[in-house]
């Protein structure tokens, strides 16, 4: 997009009026200012009613004498010329006006006495009325190049492009967290990733908590405008657009122009996002109901399929949706639900999971039949809960959405055939068993030799209570430990010849043991 249109030069009006150049007009450049307004004056200075930029006309009724002083003060205002009219007070241009203008720099112009001074104004005003018309125009046809854009398969990243064009310079899309999603050649993201980096930090926020509406960057050869993306207080993405000259106010219109758009785009793709989820999460209900046929129906019109069998369940925490969505079939069974299941052939269950950096739970191989579908959900989640604490003693977070490192598979993905060779406890939720041990051991943790009981009722149970075998183990007289296993009965109020009971204090013993 051309953003250099200025009003209309010095060098048009003259040619448009007919006026005759006279001095000050040698240099280059000096026919090309800019004439932003025509002023009717013949006080001896003028220039406390001007602003710069202005083509002045006068007829010279009070000029006489040196003029030099009178040019010096329009060329220190930074009048764009002087005009002249002959034939009034002066039947010809002052020689001390054309001197002192010439040695000055001044454009001075020679008006005909039939050329009145209304006419030059406005000619110079349907001059700037064009050029804004231009502008609109230009800018109308820049917002329909972007909205066409927008409409294309790669949508916000087509804005971005065509964006980059408008302004003759680049753009770049980034996420929430100031971080890079797409940008186009030469684009200055790490200056505006830095600033806003500076601004979340709040030190720069008046506020504390809210970013301004737009950021303008300026340093030698670059200007940037940034601006945050969403409808909400807080900015869901953040777009750029640099050049290396000062941004015009059409470009400006289209820089927002833009920004409409890319937030028309994203919320678009949200709740696209969102109905793609709630379909999803109702074909896996038609599957755990039985209907697999119906399932594969909804699906088959939206262009979706389920993978082949034999397939593996994955959960994970909710914040994985958008890095599994791509790769397998997702879905939430209910809307309180903290964790994602996701559906993948058995092949391909590596490489799913390679795309995540979050703690994974994954099951054994199943089929769709509802029974072994849900079988294989209830798996995942049990290996997700394993996961996650691991991850947490890791120094990870300690909900279904931690991390353990991205690319670190092997510790943040539990499967659970792994759970099943370790036995009984393995299958089960650790806070949950932590919390059965910390309850069944507690009357003998309280008493005073608490480290003698727990471990004589450890090895008694070991040695599926053969006496001369626990006492052997622990390194006492029999006859200690049947008093030691006396005062445990007591405390506990259980029967250690009950299988039951037997069986409990062995599984408050190991998860005692593993904490």
């Amino acid at each position: 997009m051309d953003k250099t249109r200025m009003p209309p030069s010095l060098q048009t009006v003259v040619r448009r009026m007919g006026m005759r150049p006279l001095a000050g007009t040698s240099a280059r450049g000096r026919m090309d200012a800019v004439v932003r307004w025509v002023a009717v004056s013949e006080l001896a200075d003028p220039t406390p009613y001007l602003e710069g930029d202005e083509l002045l006309l006068t007829t010279g009724m009070r000029m006489e004498g040196d003029l030099s002083s009178y040019v010096a003060r329009l060329v220190a205002r930074g009048v764009a010329g002087l005009g002249f009219g002959v034939g009034v007070s002066h039947e010809h241009v002052p020689e001390a006006l054309v001197e002192a203008a010439e040695a000055a720099g001044l454009p001075l112009l020679e008006v005909p006495r039939e050329t009145p001074f209304i006419a030059i104004g406005k000619a110079v005003s349907e001059l700037l009325a064009a050029e804004q018309y231009e502008e609109i125009t230009r800018a109308f046809a820049a917002q329909g190049r972007l909205t066409r854009a927008a409409l294309r398969p790669e949508g916000m990243h087509a804005v971005i492009d065509r964006l980059a064009g408008e302004v003759g310079g680049w753009a770049a899309l980034l996420d929430e967290a100031g971080e890079v999603r797409h940008a186009t050649p030469g684009a200055q993201t790490g200056a505006v990733s830095a600033e806003l980096g500076r601004l979340r930090t709040g030190r720069a926020l008046p506020s504390g908590d809210r970013l301004p509406a737009s950021l303008a960057l300026s340093g030698p050869g670059e200007h940037i405008v940034v601006q945050p993306l969403g409808g909400g207080p807080r900015p869901r993405g953040f777009f750029a657009a640099g050049a290396r000259e000062p941004f015009s106010p059409v470009t400006h219109t289209v820089i927002n122009a833009a920004g409409s758009l890319l937030t028309l785009a994203m919320e678009q793709g949200r709740a696209q996002g969102e109905a793609g989820r709630r379909i999803r999460g109702a074909v896996l209900e038609l599957l755990l109901a039985g209907a697999e046929d119906q399932a594969r129906a909804v699906l088959a019109p939206l262009g979706g399929r389920l993978p082949e069998e034999p397939l593996v369940v994955l959960a994970a925490g909710v914040e994985a949706l958008d890095a599994l969505e791509p790769h397998a079939f997702t879905a939430l069974l209910d809307l309180d639900e903290r964790a994602a299941v996701a559906l993948v052939s058995e092949t391909a269950a590596d490489q799913v999971v390679s795309e995540g950096d979050g703690p994974v739970g994954v099951s054994l191989p199943c089929g769709y039949g509802s029974a072994a579908l849900r079988g294989a959900i209830d798996q995942a989640r049990r290996a997700l809960a394993v996961a996650v604490a691991r991850s947490g003693r890791a120094g990870g977070a300690g909900g279904p959405g931690g991390h353990g490192g991205a690319g670190d598979v092997g510790g943040r993905v539990v499967r659970f055939g792994e759970l099943a060779g370790q036995g009984l406890l393995g299958l089960l939720d650790e806070g949950a068993a932590q919390a059965f041990s910390a309850a069944q051991l507690a009357p003998l943790t309280r008493y005073g030799s608490k480290a003698d009981l727990v471990e004589s009722l450890r090895a008694y149970l070991e040695s599926n209570g053969h006496w001369d075998a626990a006492a052997q183990r622990l390194g006492v007289h029999r006859h200690t430990l049947r008093y030691r296993m006396k005062r445990v009965t007591e405390l506990l109020g259980r029967d250690l010849d009950d299988p039951g009971v037997r069986a409990e204090l062995w599984l408050a013993l190991e998860a005692a043991r593993r904490h």
